[in-house]
């Protein structure tokens, strides 16, 4: 079975063509940083009008990619939530014309579920897929969550983020650096040359084994702290933050996927979402599955950050139960439980 997945939830117009829920014949991403990073963050209403713009031409570019046509497609996927409005409008509303055009099946998906499916995905050569029940920690711009994956398409919440995500706080921190946007890849490149320790923030684990998550107190403890330097930061001051704040970030992050693995007796543990491409991240989470004997599963930069590829990946599961969309289906910037 053969399913487009189109991604819009934000600023990244994507889409991608998936056999079976886990080969990727194709996946394109349409970057909008060059638009955004002027303005230090994301506009909206910029964000649905490119994604106007763009949507038709990365469809297309998927499908040439994939030496398919829309003929071949035997149902959409697309992204009916949480998120901006209208970015998810312009990709549901794409999905709706198509599948009524075409007769195709479509269905609408949330986003932040289709993110552990990334760890199924592959292009070329198959690899072994995590076992069920699996914990899943998504770490992205406006979701740091963990979730206990029981199928496909079956999940409990395990914890969330209470305020501030964790990418939502490296964008915010970066800002107050001057770093730019999108600021977690600046943090990471000049924390490889600081020193973590040059700053001690208090890490906000909110309560003794708590699955949840609050980052919002530690982007306010990184501004008091440069409000206390009281003049110009230099490169090797901004590297040593850089690290010191990271380090902070990424030892709650480790630390209660940890938790969350003891707390269910689960061995298996999938990370993604654009924070998971943190380099640090990345290693630590490598040392403690050495260490602990877990089954670490983090899928490429590619398929970490939002894509088309994993939004196929989770609708092929939910159009062979049935799970399909109707022509009023609306689009749902919040989500419950998320």
């Amino acid at each position: 079975m053969l399913i487009l997945g189109v991604e819009s939830s934000c600023d990244d117009t994507a889409a991608a063509v998936v056999e079976d829920g886990h080969r990727v014949l194709s996946s394109v991403v349409s970057s909008q940083d060059d638009i955004h990073s002027k303005f230090g963050g994301i506009v909206p209403e910029l964000a649905s009008r490119r994604h106007i713009e763009s949507i038709i031409p990365v469809v297309d570019s998927a499908l040439l990619k994939a030496s398919v046509t829309i003929g071949d497609i035997d149902g959409i996927a697309v992204t009916q939530g949480p998120g901006l409005v209208g970015s998810i409008l312009i990709g549901l509303s794409f999905a709706k014309a198509v599948s009524f055009v075409r007769s195709i099946p479509f269905t609408g998906v949330n986003h932040i579920e289709s993110h552990p499916l990334a760890a199924f995905l592959h292009e070329t050569q198959e690899h072994e897929p995590p076992d069920f029940p699996f914990v899943s920690l998504i770490v992205s711009g406006g979701h740091t969550t963990l979730l206990l994956m029981e199928s496909h398409t079956g999940y409990r919440i395990l914890g969330q983020t209470l305020d501030d995500a964790a990418g939502e706080a490296f964008d915010k921190v970066a800002k107050l650096l001057g770093l730019g946007y999108p600021g977690g890849v600046a943090i990471d490149r000049l924390a490889r040359t600081g020193d973590p320790d040059s700053a001690r923030f208090t890490r906000p684990y909110i309560a003794k084994g708590s699955l949840d998550f609050s980052f919002s107190g530690i982007k306010t403890a990184v501004l008091t702290h440069v409000r206390g330097l009281k003049g110009a930061i230099d490169e090797k001051t901004l590297s040593d933050l850089s690290a010191s704040f990271q380090e902070a970030v990424v030892d709650v992050l480790v630390d209660k996927a940890l938790w969350a693995l003891e707390a269910t007796g689960s061995a298996n543990l999938v990370v993604a979402g654009g924070v998971a491409c943190n380099s640090r991240l990345r290693a630590r989470l490598r040392e403690a599955a050495q260490q602990e004997a877990i089954r670490l599963f983090i899928p490429p930069p590619k398929f970490c950050s939002d894509n088309g590829a994993m939004v196929a990946a989770l609708g092929y599961h939910q159009i062979k139960k049935g799970a399909t969309g109707t022509l009023d289906m609306n689009a749902l910037p919040t989500w419950e439980g998320f």
